[in-house]
């Protein structure tokens, strides 16, 4: 991606199954943790397509204590890339980010573990209302990713 070349499908799975592998290692119980482990994780990644967000819904087979909720981030195309026009010396150019609304897969209403949130609004008014939907889960006793 530094070099502008956008990632494919066969460029995201082990990194994605990884990053699924890196949460559940940081829920178990270990020396590392003293044998007391986070009640949540927080993963952030763009998980664009559907199939990308199934990597890490297997999280949930290996343990009925572990509950995956993703927070969508919906935006305009014109408000999105007026904010990467806006970053300066960050590798992801506007041509990447087009590429990747090309690859998006909106949630479907059948993924019943994502939430959906506008934020056309400011980041402090973003990060307020992400702020919140995590709080309110986490807070519901079970481990979140």
């Amino acid at each position: 991606m530094r070099n502008g070349v956008p990632l494919a499908d066969e460029d995201r799975w082990d990194w994605l199954i990884a990053l699924r592998e890196a949460t559940l290692q940081a829920l178990s119980p270990s020396q590392r943790n003293n044998f007391h482990p986070p009640k949540s994780v927080i993963v952030s990644c763009s998980a664009l397509k559907e199939k990308y967000r199934e990597v890490m819904r297997i999280a949930v087979y290996g343990s009925s204590q572990i509950k995956i909720h993703f927070i969508y981030l919906k935006v305009s195309e014109v408000t999105l890339m007026q904010r990467v026009n806006l970053r300066e010396g960050h590798y992801m150019k506007s041509n990447m980010v087009r590429s990747q609304l090309q690859a998006l897969e909106e949630p479907q209403k059948s993924e019943w573990d994502v939430t959906t949130i506008n934020v056309e609004g400011s980041a402090e008014q973003v990060q307020r209302h992400v702020l919140s939907l995590v709080c309110s889960g986490i807070t519901k006793g079970s481990q979140s990713v």
